[in-house]
């Protein structure tokens, strides 16, 4: 049980420390969207990879957190009735719904991307507008990313839920809840 606590504790961390590091980039990104907006409507200047700049940005937050949100119960659910009740309600619900929905769907996104994404790689896919930006390979990747940082912590979810119905809830580490709540 040891073992299991230690590998929730590694996906958490793991997650919690991309999550960090990628909410930087929403900085990034508003600054940017300011820049955008001065140069076209106060100097009439703009450049399309300007544009493409934070709309990328915000496909890599949104996809690389997903991870960082899921370990803060930031997803939504029908909290009327998933937070009044007992953890070991909490823990079923949460072991069946990601080894029904959550995994599942990560396999299928994953796999359903790889010609997507390879074929971008071979092609070192660049964007379709004039003065784009180049890579959009490795914008498509973050689609491998996504997965990875989702299917782990649903990985994650999923060994926490087992050892809170073994009644092994102590040997894990609480999870604060964006809104403040463990």
């Amino acid at each position: 049980m040891q073992a299991l606590a230690s590998f929730v504790r590694t996906i958490d961390r793991f997650n919690d420390a991309v999550g960090r590091a990628i909410s930087w980039l929403t900085l990034a990104m508003v600054l940017i969207a300011f820049g955008v907006v001065v140069l076209r409507y106060v100097f009439s200047l703009g450049w399309v990879w300007m544009q493409e700049s934070y709309v990328w940005l915000h496909g890599i937050v949104f996809m690389l957190g997903a991870g960082y949100t899921l370990l803060h119960n930031g997803h939504v659910r029908v909290d009327i009735f998933y937070r009044p009740k007992s953890d070991e309600y909490k823990a079923w619900v949460d072991l069946l719904g990601a080894l029904l929905l959550l995994l599942p769907v990560v396999v299928l996104t994953f796999f359903g991307s790889w010609e997507y994404v390879i074929k971008s790689w071979a092609g070192l896919e660049e964007s379709r507008e004039a003065g784009g930006l180049p890579g959009l390979f490795l914008l498509k990747t973050v689609l491998w990313g996504f997965c990875l940082c989702i299917g782990l912590q649903g990985a994650s979810l999923v060994a926490r839920s087992f050892l809170t119905l073994r009644g092994q809830k102590n040997l894990l580490p609480p999870v604060v809840s964006e809104g403040g709540e463990g």
